[in-house]
């Protein structure tokens, strides 16, 4: 009896959000139906959504009237929703709640349109997701930024990622292609010759080309914008060659909705790092802390590591998390990480949970580094306070469930004012992480 409750119960559950996932999908197809003027910039890729998308509404926002709502719930709610403008519920299981969302959304259908751009993140867990995204959106342009392993426990294969994440370009009317950080042996998945790409590589026909760069003003670099026989210089605040490709691929959008350079370049040169994804903050005893503590995969831990190495410090020191959601490729991939560091180039490895303790580890000091393993972020942080030198350069890089690097990093600022200016520290978060690391001490 108990087990047909629990089946009956779980049933109605997803039913019910099946019919508020289907609704919400219905006034998205309305609205584009009622305001064709508005324009939809999708974003997709395995890695650098969030940057790429902050990154084009930053720039389109010295034209154009931008909605881009910061709400990753990866779910296929959040979609319509952060389309719509309307904020995802706290109670998902009010029908209240979801009365109120459903007036909203009537609301934005019938009155004047507010915007005249709408970026959007479209993400994927599994095989077919893009693709139903497609039953109701067909976007002005779609932008994907890479594929690389992700989600390898649903995905199996990178040839499975690339179809996935490539369906996006077959369903927007133009599609924009990260050349830098994705293979040309993908492009037979691609059948949009509506078609061009980004990046920093000499092939792409929206590129930035860097001809300086300094920690803190960041890089002067030329814009090279396809149709102009000009390049234009723009100074772009990121740290790490894989963080110009957002901005390139910002330049592209920006370009494709009509934009002059001149425009762009004021855009570009207003673009800031995301929390969490490559942003400096000042650490104790003077050294500087790279930030890229949102999530971690294997192109993103090598680019910057690639970074790391790349600065003129005294001291350097990674701390990294293991890698999530690699399924049978975690072992393989947390190795490849591991002989990428470097023991001329790095005083400490610091690890943090399991797989990179299991595969990363040992790697790394098979090259002669050293290693030092914790269970969680809270004990790498405070083992790299006591280490750590005058003038150090500290990178941090982890995936978000259950490693939670920024909390490693959290012990390292110079000032605990700057807590803010790390990923995941709402009260929601806060009682998350309160009651995972309390349940690793005990």
């Amino acid at each position: 009896m108990m087990a047909q409750w629990l089946k009956l119960t779980y049933y109605i559950k997803y039913m019910f959000k099946k019919f508020i996932q289907k609704r919400l999908e219905n006034y998205v197809k309305r609205y584009f139906k009622k305001h064709p003027e508005v324009k939809l910039v999708a974003v997709a890729g395995s890695v650098g959504k969030t940057s790429t998308k902050v990154a084009v509404a930053t720039v389109l926002a010295k034209k154009y009237r931008v909605r881009m709502l910061d709400n990753n719930h990866n779910t296929h709610m959040s979609a319509p929703l952060g389309i719509l403008g309307i904020d995802y519920p706290e109670n998902v299981q009010s029908i209240g709640a979801w009365l109120r969302v459903f007036i909203a959304a009537s609301k934005r259908i019938s009155k004047p349109t507010d915007v005249d751009v709408i970026v959007q993140e479209l993400g994927t867990d599994k095989i077919g997701e893009i693709a139903h995204f497609g039953t109701y959106l067909q976007p002005d342009i779609g932008v994907i930024t890479a594929v690389t392993p992700e989600h390898m426990e649903f995905f199996g294969t990178i040839e499975n990622v690339a179809k996935e994440e490539l369906t996006l370009a077959n369903f927007s009317k133009l599609a924009l292609i990260n050349r830098d950080d994705i293979d040309g042996r993908f492009a037979d998945f691609m059948t949009n010759p509506n078609l061009d790409t980004y990046g920093t590589s000499g092939a792409a026909e929206y590129r930035i080309e860097v001809k300086d760069f300094d920690v803190e003003h960041g890089y002067q670099a030329w814009l090279v914008i396809a149709g102009y026989a000009e390049t234009y210089p723009a100074d772009i605040r990121v740290l790490g060659e894989h963080s110009l490709h957002p901005v390139a691929g910002a330049v592209a959008v920006a370009a494709k909705l009509g934009m002059g350079p001149h425009e762009i370049v004021a855009g570009v040169e207003d673009i800031s790092p995301v929390a969490g994804r490559m942003n400096i903050l000042r650490g104790i005893e003077n050294s500087i802390l790279i930030d890229d503590t949102y999530n971690s995969s294997p192109a993103a831990a090598s680019a910057a590591l690639q970074t790391l190495y790349s600065m003129q410090t005294p001291q350097r020191i990674a701390i990294l998390g293991s890698m999530n959601e690699l399924g049978d490729m975690s072992a393989v991939e947390h190795e490849n990480l591991g002989h990428l560091c470097d023991p001329t180039l790095l005083a400490w490895v610091v690890t943090i949970g399991d797989e990179a303790e299991r595969y990363l580890a040992p790697a790394a000091r098979s090259r002669g580094c050293q290693v030092k393993s914790f269970k969680n972020a809270i004990e790498a942080g405070a083992f790299t306070r006591s280490v750590i030198e005058q003038g150090a350069v500290v990178l941090a890089k982890g995936s978000q469930g259950n490693i939670y690097a920024e909390e490693a990093i959290k012990e390292l600022l110079h000032s605990t004012s700057d807590d803010h200016k790390l990923v995941r520290q709402s009260p929601a978060w806060i009682q998350t992480k309160t009651n995972f690391f309390s349940g690793i001490s005990e």
